[in-house]
């Protein structure tokens, strides 16, 4: 029975009613089941009761026509065996959708050897992408004084924030797509052609002046190749790496750190030397330099013998619109909005991400007209990487002793005081003072980003926390993207950044605030489950000791019936 119950495994668990107490598949269960699952050892009792009834009744012979109970009996017995059938079927399509029947139960990753040079490619690949976006503030002075010459433009600071929104934004807005490529064509061919069409991006923008023309080549090319080939780099690892994944991305994560805290430097040197064109040239040859390492991704995990056939098979039965309806429901799989602690997560990230990446465009100008400091602006995207890795080294450690949706409380503290610290830059009277302030940066980004992915797996469980994060991902896309352009506008209109600064404090505070409230919800949910299953493990009890009183054998046919 324990077999039937969980539904058939991982991919059996995946089908339970996400709903059931607003949990998800991360959340304790009742015994009541789905189908086939737990509802069958419930009516095992009753059917169990019916035949010691029928037996008793008969003497242990064999009636000549069936009763109304044999009748009720053989119907449930065949319901069960049909749903049994069906949840078989679907668990199939969906472990088949999952990569889970290929990598079978005796699979195991080698655990180093090639995956050390998988793992060093997808430390370039982080690094060199968010690298580059995080660096963007040094970019964003450089494209200013490259169109210098004539008269200002009033809104050339929010034109030109834009270019650096747009690359940023792009890289979240694809995720969903992405997944989907990743899964259809495979990590190493979806991750080559992103930083293919990265590179493609950074070198036609060096051949430009206008903003506008950059808006395509950087924001859009380089946003979506840097996506495609962002995702397959994590997805890559699990392919390697088991007993040490988290050791990996903890690798993954530092390394990327490191060209955090040195292309802003690095960029400050090159730009004044050789200029903007340049410059995007030799970022260009980061991208390059990934498409090759993007051929390591060899995926190892053994493919199943008949999976492909069995699908062919099932779609050869099925009409063309019942063909592409599967086909939509596998790829675009809405179930997890149906969770509504994960709405509420969602929305509160969407809503705190608007004044994110604020800071990371708009900080570099701000201390240049504020402090009248041209030289050692790039220390504060140092400072800002610096502690971002160490962020994200603390807050994975913390996160493991933190048991849980607790752990969300992490991204409630990080949102805030992100929301507070931007609104510390205008108060601040020295550069020393800035300083301070990024460095407290730096930490909140870290912890928000590395607890996102343990807090999906909490509220919707691990078979659906890729789409998800995936999900997620997208709707930060347009708050992120929108974010840094309001804030030029701002600038362009009042002649400063002070009202930019405090407006983008408010948004990670309500974002917070909302997050606060998820925990709660998800525990009176709880509450109310057990209650719920409390209630039917009662009525299953006087259900069984009713079947054998004759006077209640009628009412138990109808029950079945």
């Amino acid at each position: 029975m324990e077999e039937d119950t969980a539904g058939g495994g991982e991919a059996g668990r995946r089908h339970q009613p996400a709903a059931a107490g607003g949990g998800g598949a991360g959340e304790p269960r009742d015994d009541r089941g789905s189908g086939a699952g737990g509802g069958e050892g419930m009516w095992d009792q009753v059917l169990d009761g019916l035949r010691s009834r029928d037996q008793r009744g008969n003497g242990g012979g064999c009636s000549p026509c069936p009763s109304p109970a044999e009748m009720a009996l053989h119907k449930q017995e065949q319901a069960v065996s049909e749903a049994k059938g069906a949840k078989a079927e679907e668990d199939g399509e969906a472990a088949a959708a999952m990569g889970l029947q290929g990598a079978g139960s005796g699979f195991q990753p080698p655990e180093g050897g090639f995956g050390w040079i998988v793992v060093f490619a997808a430390t370039w690949c982080n690094g060199s992408i968010f690298g580059i976006q995080n660096s963007f503030g040094i970019l964003y002075v450089m494209l200013q004084s490259d169109l210098g010459g004539g008269e200002k433009d009033p809104t050339l600071e929010f034109k030109t924030a834009l270019v650096g929104a747009l690359a940023m934004g792009m890289i979240f807005f694809c995720s969903p797509i992405v997944s989907i490529f990743t899964d259809r064509i495979g990590c190493r061919t979806t991750a080559a052609s992103g930083a293919a069409i990265a590179f493609i991006g950074l070198l036609s923008s060096s051949f430009t002046k206008s903003l506008e023309v950059r808006y395509f080549t950087y924001g859009i090319l380089f946003g979506c190749g840097s996506s495609f080939a962002f995702q397959p780099s994590l997805v890559i690892l699990g392919h390697y790496f088991k007993r040490r994944l988290g050791l990996v991305n903890g690798i993954v994560a530092g390394g990327s750190c490191l060209f955090s805290m040195s292309l802003p430097f690095f960029l400050k040197t090159i730009g004044s030397t050789i200029g903007l064109a340049h410059t995007f040239q030799v970022l260009s040859a980061f991208m390059f330099i990934q498409i090759l390492l993007s051929l390591t991704f060899r995926p190892i995990l053994p493919p199943s013998c008949d999976s492909r056939q069995d699908r062919q098979d099932k779609l050869a039965s099925r009409n063309m619109k019942q063909q592409c309806g599967s086909q939509m429901r596998k790829y675009f799989n809405m179930r997890v909005f149906r969770i509504q602690t994960y709405r509420i997560w969602a929305f509160g990230i969407a809503t705190a991400v608007l004044g994110y990446f604020v800071p990371y465009v708009h900080l570099i100008k701000y201390v240049e007209e504020e402090f009248k400091e041209n030289e050692k602006e790039w220390i504060l995207l140092v400072c800002l990487g610096a502690t971002s890795g160490l962020g994200r080294l603390v807050s994975g450690r913390i996160g493991d002793c933190i048991p849980g949706l607790k752990k969300i409380f992490l991204q409630v503290a990080s949102f805030m005081l992100l929301g507070l610290m931007c609104m510390m830059i205008p108060q601040c009277q020295a550069f020393e003072g800035v300083i301070v302030v990024c460095l407290f940066l730096g930490l909140c980004d870290g912890f928000f980003i590395t607890i996102m992915a343990p807090i999906a797996f909490e509220l919707v469980g691990p078979m659906q926390a890729s789409q998800a994060i995936g999900y997620l991902l997208g709707l930060m896309a347009i708050p992120m993207t929108a974010g840094p352009p309001i804030a030029g506008y701002l600038h362009d209109y009042f002649g400063n950044y002070y009202l930019a600064f405090y407006l983008a404090g408010v948004p990670p505070i309500i974002g917070g605030l909302v997050l606060s409230v998820v925990p709660l919800i998800h525990q009176r949910m709880l509450k109310k489950q057990q209650m719920d299953s409390g209630k039917d493990k009662m009525l299953v009890s006087e259900t069984v000791m009713n079947v054998s009183d004759p006077s209640h054998h009628t009412a138990v046919s109808v029950l079945l019936g």
